[in-house]
């Protein structure tokens, strides 16, 4: 029988959803949040992408609160529409995919187990995953084939199990840089591989590969070779006509029957609110939003928000940890024609060190974690921004300031690194909801708390001084690196924990609701750590897993 499941949210924890469903002929109705925007309408327009960020609400009209800490221990919130970090990260349909650099890295088998490979962190709350590598592999091998991913299975001695040899679209064109990485890494004892990419280097289907723009990362794809869930999941599964896109769909409330289960998502527009009915729900909605949905959804029988009863949503946030570092390559230091090769704009760097995926120290391991490197972004006015100061900090202008901008866009190039590693879920790291900030439907914005374990900021200090050494190696100049504690906001996971014990945790292991029959929740979410990996690969895999549980749920149903 064919039933009608209710999507919230349509990016990388969607489209898996929307796909699946839709090619097994039952109804899928979307509600997407933001406008829908097709290829066409996308352009390497840096002052709307980067410096204005059209694709993501104005702070004024969709704030959040940020819990600060003062001194003395004490916590207080402060609205990002003053200033602060903004959380957005895409709102259209295919939701923040549609702007990923599409960096894919395997979750490996010590990442599904944390607590009982290296045991307890202080202040941090670790937890095993209640699923392993082995259920996860036959997903992670489905996205390569399905989402399209290029690139070259080099063995290594972190290298994960696979069912295949390779991955199924050759490499990305590479810029010449990569060979002297792979020479400096090599002179100092590391190993560098080359770094898969969820772009098409050939076409698949209705879509193209990739022509070598230069703008990946904050950009959507223009000739759809990036995997994005509208361009790889979505617009397939349109073509079955069992898929319903409601853009502009803000969801606010799920309400239930007071027998568990949902049977309505209520949702504003701009022609009022209104509301879907359906047999399944499942939101994907990116983790803040999630969790926010579902204590927004409060009523009689879920008095702390929905699948709440356990005061588990919202808890134990996870971002990525690490830092980011890099140095200037002078093309003075090497042939005309090697400058040349080195200053090619288009052509991938493509390469990343997993060498320090476990560390040990004094005896000890711990948890280690990923290195890419790439070069700076190639964003004109944002390098021109950073270049108008002195060394001694006052304002460069004129002629020296014209000399400066030639030297820097025509002499060297930089190249940068960016080190990912867990982020400890521990008690201060959640959202609640604010009880006196209104977003402009009038409905309570999220309040997040966000402290860092100084654990994490350890590893990543090993981790940056090792890759000083590669780019010291090579000859750079100028080498910097830094350690971050403030979260990535596009990296953002957890906040509805899956796990086997429903007083410890939101989700069973199919991801759906211990306490409502019929909620799913299939973006980051449901990680109760988030690797040392950038998490769209886990998050695609992970919500074709469940989607093949879905399916077989509603095929028992008589």
């Amino acid at each position: 029988m064919k039933k009608t499941i209710c999507v919230v949210g349509s990016g990388a924890g969607a489209g898996p959803v929307i796909y699946e469903m839709a090619k097994a002929g039952h109804k899928v109705i979307v509600l997407e949040k933001g406008a829908w925007l097709k290829t066409e309408d996308y352009s390497k327009d840096e002052i709307s992408m980067t410096r204005r960020d059209v694709v993501t609400p104005l702070l004024e009209d969709e704030p959040y609160v940020i819990e600060y800490q003062k001194p003395n221990g004490e916590w207080y919130g402060r609205s990002n529409a003053d200033g602060g970090q903004n959380f957005w990260n895409g709102s259209m349909v295919g939701g923040s995919s549609n702007f990923m650099s599409g960096y894919f890295h395997r979750m490996k088998p010590v990442d599904f187990k944390l607590k009982s490979t290296y045991g307890d962190i202080k202040g941090a709350n670790v937890v095993d995953w209640p699923i392993s590598y082995e259920d996860m592999e036959p997903y992670y091998e489905k996205v390569e084939r399905v989402i399209g991913v290029s690139g070259k299975v080099v063995k290594h001695k972190f290298l994960e199990p696979r069912s295949t040899s390779d991955f199924p679209y050759k490499p990305l064109a590479e810029n010449y840089v990569s060979s002297l990485l792979d020479k400096a890494a090599n002179d100092v004892g590391i190993e560098m591989i080359p770094n898969p990419r969820a772009i098409l280097s050939s076409k698949k289907g209705d879509r193209n590969t990739c022509y070598l723009s230069n703008f990946c990362g904050s950009y959507a794809c223009s000739s759809d070779a990036k995997g994005s869930s509208r361009a790889a999941l979505i617009n397939e599964a349109l073509e079955t006509g069992n898929v319903q896109i409601i853009p502009k769909a803000k969801v606010f409330h799920l309400q239930t029957n007071g027998l568990g289960k949902i049977i309505k998502a209520h949702y504003h527009s701009d022609d009022g609110d209104k509301y879907i009915e359906a047999d399944v729900f499942v939101v994907a909605a990116q983790a803040i939003e999630t969790s926010r949905l579902l204590l927004l959804s409060e009523n009689m029988d879920f008095p702390n928000g929905l699948a709440n009863n356990n005061e588990q949503v919202g808890k134990n946030l996870v971002f990525s940890a690490g830092g980011v570092g890099g140095g200037i390559i002078d093309f003075d230091d090497y042939t005309q024609e090697e400058a040349q090769k080195l200053n090619m704009p288009g052509n991938f760097v493509n390469r990343t060190i997993h060498h320090f995926y476990e560390l040990e120290k004094d005896g000890k391991k711990a948890k280690g974690g990923v290195v890419d490197f790439l070069f700076e972004h190639a964003n004109p006015i944002g390098k021109a921004i950073r270049n108008k100061w002195n060394d001694d900090g006052t304002l460069l202008y004129g002629e020296a300031f014209q000399q400066k901008l030639k030297n820097y866009f025509t002499k060297q190039r930089k190249i940068k690194f960016e080190v990912f590693i867990d982020w400890q879920p521990n008690d201060n790291c959640f959202v609640t909801l604010d009880d006196e900030q209104i977003d402009k439907w009038g409905d309570k914005v999220a309040k997040l708390r966000l402290q860092h374990n100084e654990h994490d900021v350890a590893v990543g200090e090993i981790m940056t001084q090792e890759c000083e050494k590669v780019l010291g190696a090579m000859g750079c100049k100028d080498i910097y690196s830094s350690i971050g504690t403030l979260p990535p906001p596009n990296l953002q996971a957890g906040g509805c924990r899956f796990g086997t014990d429903p007083r410890n945790s939101v989700l069973d292991a199919n991801c759906k609701a211990h306490e409502v029959a019929n909620l799913y929740i299939t973006d980051g979410s449901s990680f109760p750590t988030g690797g040392s990996v950038t998490y769209t690969w886990t998050i695609y895999a992970n919500a074709f897993r469940v989607a093949d549980a879905i399916l077989k749920e509603l095929a028992s149903i008589k």
